[in-house]
Protein backbone atom coordinates (compact mmCIF):
# COMPACT_ATOMS: atom_id res chain seq x y z
CA UNK A 1 0.00 0.00 0.00
CA UNK A 2 1.26 3.90 -0.63
CA UNK A 3 2.45 6.21 1.78
CA UNK A 4 -0.61 7.74 0.59
CA UNK A 5 -3.64 5.47 1.24
CA UNK A 6 -1.96 4.54 4.65
CA UNK A 7 -2.23 8.12 5.73
CA UNK A 8 -6.09 8.69 4.04
CA UNK A 9 -6.66 5.16 5.77
CA UNK A 10 -4.89 6.09 9.11
CA UNK A 11 -7.27 9.55 8.33
CA UNK A 12 -10.35 7.89 8.34
CA UNK A 13 -10.30 5.45 11.06
CA UNK A 14 -9.44 8.64 13.14
CA UNK A 15 -12.38 10.45 11.85
CA UNK A 16 -14.67 7.55 12.43
CA UNK A 17 -12.89 6.33 16.14
CA UNK A 18 -13.45 10.49 16.93
CA UNK A 19 -17.16 10.58 15.67
CA UNK A 20 -17.24 7.53 18.24
CA UNK A 21 -15.79 9.54 21.03
CA UNK A 22 -18.04 12.13 20.29
CA UNK A 23 -20.93 10.37 20.50
CA UNK A 24 -19.66 9.31 24.02
CA UNK A 25 -18.70 12.95 25.05
CA UNK A 26 -22.48 14.13 23.97
CA UNK A 27 -24.32 11.60 25.25
CA UNK A 28 -22.53 11.63 29.09
CA UNK A 29 -22.95 15.27 28.54
CA UNK A 30 -26.28 15.47 27.93
CA UNK A 31 -26.92 12.79 30.70
CA UNK A 32 -24.86 15.48 32.93
CA UNK A 33 -26.65 17.90 31.61
CA UNK A 34 -30.32 17.51 31.19
CA UNK A 35 -30.56 14.53 33.67
CA UNK A 36 -28.19 16.04 36.48
CA UNK A 37 -28.41 19.70 36.30
CA UNK A 38 -24.88 20.25 36.53
CA UNK A 39 -23.07 23.22 35.36
CA UNK A 40 -22.01 23.51 32.23
CA UNK A 41 -18.41 23.39 32.64
CA UNK A 42 -18.58 20.46 34.48
CA UNK A 43 -20.74 18.20 32.46
CA UNK A 44 -18.00 19.28 29.41
CA UNK A 45 -15.07 18.55 31.58
CA UNK A 46 -16.30 14.60 32.67
CA UNK A 47 -17.38 14.20 29.00
CA UNK A 48 -14.01 15.26 27.83
CA UNK A 49 -12.19 12.53 30.15
CA UNK A 50 -14.69 10.05 29.11
CA UNK A 51 -14.00 10.76 24.97
CA UNK A 52 -10.33 11.15 25.47
CA UNK A 53 -9.77 7.78 27.10
CA UNK A 54 -11.95 6.29 24.66
CA UNK A 55 -10.63 7.95 21.53
CA UNK A 56 -7.12 7.54 22.81
CA UNK A 57 -7.53 3.48 23.56
CA UNK A 58 -8.88 3.17 19.98
CA UNK A 59 -6.33 5.22 18.06
CA UNK A 60 -3.35 3.73 19.46
CA UNK A 61 -4.17 0.05 19.03
CA UNK A 62 -6.36 0.81 15.46
CA UNK A 63 -5.18 3.96 13.81
CA UNK A 64 -1.45 4.48 14.88
CA UNK A 65 -0.78 0.74 15.60
CA UNK A 66 1.47 2.27 17.89
CA UNK A 67 3.71 0.19 20.26
CA UNK A 68 5.00 2.84 22.03
CA UNK A 69 4.91 3.03 25.63
CA UNK A 70 1.50 3.11 27.06
CA UNK A 71 2.55 5.65 30.21
CA UNK A 72 4.17 7.53 27.98
CA UNK A 73 2.35 7.91 24.74
CA UNK A 74 -0.53 8.48 27.71
CA UNK A 75 1.58 10.90 29.49
CA UNK A 76 2.07 12.87 25.88
CA UNK A 77 -1.28 13.13 25.82
CA UNK A 78 -1.74 14.44 29.18
CA UNK A 79 0.39 17.23 28.02
CA UNK A 80 -1.99 17.98 25.13
CA UNK A 81 -5.15 18.45 27.55
CA UNK A 82 -3.07 20.01 29.94
CA UNK A 83 -3.59 23.13 27.73
CA UNK A 84 -6.89 22.38 25.65
CA UNK A 85 -8.85 21.52 29.02
CA UNK A 86 -8.19 24.77 30.84
CA UNK A 87 -8.74 26.72 27.47
CA UNK A 88 -11.84 24.84 26.55
CA UNK A 89 -13.10 24.58 30.03
CA UNK A 90 -13.11 28.09 30.61
CA UNK A 91 -14.28 29.35 26.93
CA UNK A 92 -16.91 26.58 27.70
CA UNK A 93 -18.21 28.32 30.82
CA UNK A 94 -17.74 32.20 29.34
CA UNK A 95 -19.94 31.24 26.14
CA UNK A 96 -22.30 29.48 27.95
CA UNK A 97 -22.43 32.05 30.74
CA UNK A 98 -24.98 34.74 31.48
CA UNK A 99 -23.17 37.68 29.51
CA UNK A 100 -22.79 35.61 26.46
CA UNK A 101 -25.42 32.64 27.01
CA UNK A 102 -24.69 30.75 23.91
CA UNK A 103 -26.21 27.56 23.32
CA UNK A 104 -24.32 24.78 25.14
CA UNK A 105 -24.75 22.00 22.13
CA UNK A 106 -23.49 24.94 19.92
CA UNK A 107 -20.40 25.68 21.70
CA UNK A 108 -19.95 21.81 22.77
CA UNK A 109 -19.81 21.32 18.73
CA UNK A 110 -17.50 23.81 17.96
CA UNK A 111 -15.07 22.90 20.89
CA UNK A 112 -15.18 18.95 19.84
CA UNK A 113 -14.42 20.42 15.88
CA UNK A 114 -11.56 22.21 17.21
CA UNK A 115 -10.17 19.18 19.73
CA UNK A 116 -10.15 16.76 16.88
CA UNK A 117 -8.33 18.74 14.33
CA UNK A 118 -5.84 19.72 16.74
CA UNK A 119 -5.47 16.27 18.84
CA UNK A 120 -5.18 14.35 15.35
CA UNK A 121 -2.07 16.82 13.97
CA UNK A 122 -0.79 15.77 17.78
CA UNK A 123 -1.49 12.46 18.16
CA UNK A 124 0.05 12.10 14.57
CA UNK A 125 3.53 13.86 14.90
CA UNK A 126 3.99 14.34 18.50
CA UNK A 127 2.08 11.21 20.63
CA UNK A 128 2.73 8.41 17.92
CA UNK A 129 5.14 10.12 15.27
CA UNK A 130 7.58 7.56 15.40
CA UNK A 131 6.39 4.58 16.68
CA UNK A 132 3.58 4.67 13.88
CA UNK A 133 3.07 1.05 12.82
CA UNK A 134 5.24 -0.63 15.24
CA UNK A 135 2.54 -2.60 16.88
CA UNK A 136 2.78 -6.52 16.04
CA UNK A 137 -0.50 -6.59 14.02
CA UNK A 138 1.01 -4.29 11.68
CA UNK A 139 4.56 -6.26 11.29
CA UNK A 140 3.24 -8.81 9.74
Amino acid sequence: MTDTKKELLRSLKFVLFSISAGVIQIASFTLMEELLHLPHWLSYLVSLVLSVLWNFTLNRKFTFCSANNVPKAMALVAVFYLVFTPLSTWWTAVLTGPDVAWNEYLVLAGTMIVNFVTEYIYDRFVVFGKSIDTAPLKQK
